[in-house]
């Protein structure tokens, strides 16, 4: 069976750029290379494939086979203490003893959702520690820009969710264990009585109500009152723990503290839920612990078998998903940024784009720049000098081009700045300014001089965006030749 090839154990390869944040990061990380699958990919569509899925199903060899295109570049630390590896080359060197058996379940949904063509997936998987341990996790990976190839850069978060997976399938396989799951589940759940709610309903529907939404939205009092007539019959000790309460009574007494801004309206929700006829449903949710942290919450409610009558017994688990929800904003701030410089980075600029096109915004400036003498710099002075220059006109330009305007790096030291319903004169104007803040940050930087060449565009047909920004590249590239004329010393090349 094939398995994931380690490309370079250590990720200490020069070619190898790892986000700042990786090695701190608080959830298990791989850096990973799918290239070579996303040229597998394009070969399979020239030869008439369709469904992925159903193809790959035809012979599980070739999901084996798709796996073995994948190359790891990197894992952080939480990888090792997650596979109980020391080095990570001895969890490379045992690759196809950790992955293995039901991952091949969840690697087709990674693909199938790639071949549709999204630059993001997510899923349920199992994997073996080094010491044969199962586990299940729940990953989430994201295409980074490219550096040299189309997906050569795939980062994969994974949350361990053994304990919970293991609860569950022990809670399904004996019913005497249900009390200690209650106290014992690693998620918070509560056993409430509704019954006041069910009898509130059941008079309104002997008033003729039928548009229970459109009567919310007339009595926005009745969801307030509905949430007082809930009864709280028990909690679990892990919900005290969650929401840092000393006691049962305490999270009682104090639950406005708990109910974040939104916590009616999607309550609201769960009430028009029960009124459909919905006794399960989930969703999710933002409370408060009691000392004001948010918790973000994945709610699973159901009514208990034989209370479907009276709603007496309701069953309500919240799954704290702070910590994904964090890893999702931040991969998502990674498909949008640049993490060098923190600018917007291609994909978006190529997104925001196609946005003012569709909405034929008009006129649109352009600025194209890009920094003199970077390559000199990285050749001469070293990779780090030339990152710092690019960190800087990273701050230079965050400071310099409010919204709606975009700065965004397209290139390795290209920038490019939208500016949409401006004329060329509030072009020069931003451009003016920003020349003014290289000189400004050259004065409290003592290392390699800040310069850049730029061009100006305007574009006053929305059809004709991609045509200005070629312009806006043309008149840049002039004043760069410009730049080295004058500068002769310093040879063309970056």
């Amino acid at each position: 069976m094939g398995t994931l090839t380690p490309a370079n154990p250590l990720g200490a390869a020069s070619d190898v750029r790892v986000p700042v944040f990786f090695d701190s990061f608080p959830m298990a990380c791989w850096l990973e290379d799918y290239s070579a699958l996303s040229v597998h990919f394009e070969q399979l569509r020239a030869a008439g494939i369709q469904d992925l899925r159903a193809w790959l199903l035809q012979d599980r060899q070739r999901l084996a086979d798709c796996i073995a295109l994948i190359r790891v570049l990197r894992v952080n630390r939480q990888v090792l203490a997650l596979y109980e590896a020391e080095t990570p080359e001895a969890l490379f060197a045992h690759l196809d003893h950790v992955l293995r058996d039901d991952m091949l379940d969840g690697f087709l949904q990674e693909l199938d959702q790639l071949w549709q063509g999204k630059s993001s997936f997510q899923g349920l998987t199992v994997n073996y520690s080094m010491s044969g341990k199962r586990l299940d996790l729940s990953l989430k990976g994201v295409v980074l820009d490219a550096v040299h190839r189309p997906w050569d850069r795939v980062l994969v978060t994974m949350e361990d969710i053994t304990e919970l997976q293991s609860l569950r399938r022990r809670a399904q396989d004996s019913a005497r264990d249900a009390r200690e799951f209650f106290e014992q589940a690693p998620v918070s759940l509560w056993v409430e009585d509704f019954s006041a709610v069910r009898m509130l309903f059941d008079e309104l529907r002997q008033r003729g109500v039928t548009d229970f939404r459109t009567f919310l939205d007339v009595h926005p009092d009745f969801i307030d009152r509905c949430l007082r007539e809930i009864r709280i019959l028990d909690v679990n000790q892990y919900t005290l723990k969650l929401f840092k309460a000393r006691s049962h009574a305490e999270l009682v007494s104090r639950l406005g503290d708990v109910l974040a801004d939104t916590a009616l309206a999607s309550f609201a929700e769960q009430l028009i839920d029960l009124w459909d006829g919905q006794l399960q449903h989930q969703r999710e949710v933002r409370n408060n612990t009691l000392q004001g942290d948010t918790l973000y919450l994945h709610l699973q409610l159901s009514v208990f078998q034989g209370c479907e009558h009276d709603w007496s017994k309701v069953l309500v688990s919240l799954t704290d998903i702070t910590a994904r929800k964090k890893a999702e904003a931040y991969l998502e701030y990674l498909g949008q940024h640049d993490v060098l410089t923190q600018l917007k980075n291609r994909s978006y600029f190529v997104d925001e784009l196609a946005r003012l096109t569709r909405k034929r915004t008009a006129p649109v400036a352009l600025i194209a720049l890009d920094i003199n003498n970077l390559k000199r710099t990285n050749d001469t002075v070293g990779h780090a000098a030339g990152d710092d220059l690019l960190r800087r006109f990273g701050e230079v330009l965050s400071k310099a081009v409010e919204s709606p305007g975009v700065a965004a790096r397209i290139g390795g030291d290209e920038f490019m700045v939208l500016l949409p319903g401006q004329e060329l004169a509030a072009a020069q104007a931003l451009l003016d300014d920003i020349r003014v803040m290289i000189d400004l940050n050259n004065q409290y930087h003592s290392g390699s001089a800040l310069s850049v060449s730029a061009g100006l565009a305007v574009c006053l047909d929305a059809a004709h965006l991609e045509r200005a920004m070629q312009q806006a590249d043309e008149a840049m590239y002039a004043d760069k030749q410009a730049y080295y004329l004058v500068n002769a010393r310093h040879r063309p090349g970056g």
